[in-house]
């Protein structure tokens, strides 16, 4: 991945006045101690926090180390004042972690009373509006807190994504597509900056790439990847120059900003005037770790980069498409998997899958398009089936009135055959059917869900909490009622 974050991440330690400073720089050094060896470099800040002043002067020490990520560890009691000032004045995420106590026989000289702390930190923080990553049980050894800010390095690698992010869009959302047409005022609260283009931007400068020298040796790497899938060669040499049109753009647009994220046109008009369809290449940046969004989905191409922050692989979107049918689940499902058919569906679109991510794979042309255009106008997409495993299945959105709200769903994907066409695969996720009904269907979410192979929902969710996302949906145990759900039904 070459557009993501490197976290430098950087540890101060905290005392009250009326503590003993070197309870908790001890408690520090042996925190770093424990991480060091099974996490990596952390950058142990020699100056202990107990007033502003010290914490002007750690300031400075974190600026000149580099660091990009900090972690406020408690390691007794904490003074409120300078330890949130510290948060609010360092440029990048923080976490706050405590020490547990280590020794019954020591609760006398040595009980630092972080427990308490924390308590203390965290009503500073609202009061000052401060959004920092606290775990779930923020009080530990010191090889637990270790474990905890190793939870956070994601986090915070998202965040500073995020901040550093430039998302570019080419043309209006198709017609009859406003569920991917949503306020862009949220991204901008985000941190994050969008450049919209006009698809004659685009057009113009993909014909400007006309016989790029370049060009043959794209085309050699396709060939490599697609192997025997390689059943539309004739197209090749177009949809290199189209990939070497992005990345010239995003090398000369993103300006001042690190990381890039496209949200790209594709239909209706894309497929006569440049030739072919964009689903192909589209898939090849996004392995890269620079995800493109199918239909200008500006939310989506905003998830799509928060699941590579997170997952450091490649990620998908796809479209929450359609159900299993009950035969094919009665023969293929039913009883080898425990699902019930409300908890499957089929995630679909129409080649933007990495091939890093499909079963196998061939280029072919877009099915849907071609029953009203020349086929030969539809080349372009890498179909398969997804390969079956573990995936998290979640999205970033602004409402129609300009609200952040997300989902999250942990599941997998079935080693099923689809019998269908695109990029697709059989979905299952524990309660589904609650799911679908009363978070994306009651809360508006469009059909795009951005998808990560492996199980991160713990991450995600502690970013779309530090993002401060209020409402944040996610698949519901049996028991556990919707606000909306019918109790009698």
């Amino acid at each position: 991945m070459n557009n993501v974050p490197e976290v430098k991440i950087g540890i101060a330690a905290v005392s009250r006045d009326c503590f003993p400073m070197s309870l908790s720089e001890r408690r520090r050094k042996e925190l770093v101690e424990a991480y060091r060896p099974k996490y990596g470099d952390i950058y142990e800040c020699p100056t202990v926090i107990e007033n502003e002043l010290h914490m002007k002067k750690a300031l400075a020490e974190l600026k000149e180390a580099g660091c990009n990520a900090l972690v406020v560890f408690l390691g007794n009691f904490g003074p409120e004042s300078s330890e949130t000032l510290l948060a609010k004045y360092f440029d990048g995420p923080v976490m706050f972690v405590a020490a547990a106590e280590e020794h019954g026989d020591s609760l006398l000289d040595d009980r630092g009373d972080a427990y308490c702390g924390m308590l203390n930190a965290s009503y500073n923080l609202k009061l000052r509006e401060i959004n920092v990553y606290i775990p779930e049980y923020p009080v530990g050894t010191a090889a637990e807190c270790a474990d905890m800010i190793a939870e956070f390095i994601p986090i915070a690698r998202t965040i500073i994504g995020l901040r550093n992010l430039k998302i570019i869009s080419f043309g209006p959302r198709p017609q009859d597509f406003l569920a991917c047409n949503a306020p862009i005022k949220q991204l901008y609260n985000l941190g994050v900056e969008i450049q919209e283009n006009s698809e004659l931007d685009l057009f113009e400068a993909f014909n400007n790439h006309a016989k790029d020298e370049r060009i043959p040796a794209v085309v050699k790497e396709m060939q490599e990847e697609l192997g025997a899938g390689n059943k539309k060669p004739e197209i090749l040499e177009k949809l290199a120059q189209y990939e070497l049109t992005l990345l010239d753009w995003v090398e000369k647009n993103k300006g001042s900003r690190e990381y890039v994220a496209i949200a790209g046109k594709c239909w209706p008009a894309f497929q006569t005037q440049f030739g072919f369809v964009p689903c192909y290449v589209n898939s090849r940046l996004t392995a890269k770790g620079i995800p493109v969004s199918c239909e200008v989905d500006i939310y989506g191409a905003l998830s799509e980069f928060i699941g590579t922050c997170v997952s450091l692989d490649a990620v998908t979107l796809l479209d929450i498409n359609n159900s299993v049918p009950v035969d094919m689940y009665e023969s293929e499902i039913k009883g080898k998997y425990n699902y019930t058919l409300k908890d499957t569906f089929m995630g679909f679109h129409c080649g933007n899958t990495p091939s890093c991510k499909l079963a196998s794979c061939e280029m072919r042309n877009q099915k849907i398009m071609a029953r009203s255009l020349p086929e030969e106008k539809t080349n372009g997409t890498l179909e398969g089936d997804i390969a079956a495993g573990k995936i998290t299945f979640f999205r970033l959105q602004s409402s129609a009135d300009a609200k952040l709200r997300a989902y999250v769903a942990e599941g997998e994907v079935l080693p099923v055959a689809t019998r269908s066409f695109g990029g697709i695969g059989v979905f299952a996720i524990p309660e589904m059917g609650r799911f679908y009904r009363h978070v994306l269907i009651q809360k508006n979410y469009p059909h795009h869900g951005a998808v990560a192979f492996g199980h991160f929902g713990k991450t995600i969710f502690e970013v779309f909490k530090y993002l401060g996302v209020e409402d944040i949906g996610f698949n519901q145990p049996k028991g556990m009622l919707y606000k909306t759900e019918n109790p009698y039904a």
